[in-house]
């Protein structure tokens, strides 16, 4: 179980480009990795708790394995007060079997409490690779949005690029034929209308020198006479 942090531990730190090459989506795996570890966590609370619990039952039964052995030893002497020298034999016979079994209690207690302190700390390094990796995590998740807005905006880019560039640009050529069209069918029109204006005023002339004409030959008809 401790080594599973070990684990993710090592992919969290190093494998994360990995993973954004892969189909694997890094922010729902790192999701993944925090719900195990507080997976793992709370089996680990539980057998600590378990073990603690173990522990105070031995140390219990100790206590009331030397208790029972300082009675025995109490209840000897009694009996030797009492002149009875046999009883107290055999109260001390029954003393030196509950001194055994209170020292293996002992033992097995002393044992329990070993194994208490080293799960506790156990799971203490469990919690504090849980909160560190809880922080690298929104960490690490941020870093993956941002590389995944990067590859979007590049590949937009890449497309603006190739297509809706290319695309710009013909309309753009569209348009400056269209203004060159716009403005060869304006020449003509100037054009068009300058040789109006010279025939309307060569008509205009014509009407003018016509009655001039006719106005001169009046007054040598006039002088004639």
């Amino acid at each position: 179980m401790f080594r599973f942090f070990n684990r993710v531990r090592t992919i969290v730190s190093s494998e994360l480009n990995s993973l954004l090459n892969k189909a694997e989506d890094p922010s729902k795996m790192l999701d993944q990795f925090i719900v195990d570890m507080e997976k793992d966590i709370s089996e680990v609370e539980a057998a600590v708790a378990k073990q603690i619990a173990n522990e105070k039952v031995l140390k219990n039964k100790y206590e009331e394995a030397a208790s029972f052995v300082t009675r025995r030893e109490e209840q000897a002497i009694k009996a030797l007060e009492s002149g009875d020298e046999d009883l107290a034999r055999r109260v001390l016979e029954d003393k030196n079997k509950q001194q055994n079994h209170a020292e293996s209690l002992k033992q097995s207690y002393e044992e329990a409490q070993k194994l208490s302190t080293e799960l506790k700390e156990k799971l203490l390094e469990m919690k504090d690779e849980y909160n560190e990796m809880k922080m690298k995590k929104d960490s690490l998740k941020a870093r993956s949005e941002s590389a995944k807005a990067r590859s979007k905006i590049n590949k937009t880019m890449s497309g603006i690029g190739t297509g809706a560039k290319s695309g710009f640009q013909r309309m753009e050529e569209k348009v400056i034929l269209h203004e060159a069209e716009a403005e060869t069918s304006e020449e003509m029109r100037n054009v068009n209308k300058s040789l109006d204006d010279e025939l309307s005023a060569l008509d205009s002339n014509s009407a003018v020198d016509n009655e001039l004409a006719a106005l001169k030959a009046k007054l040598q008809k006039k002088d004639v006479e």
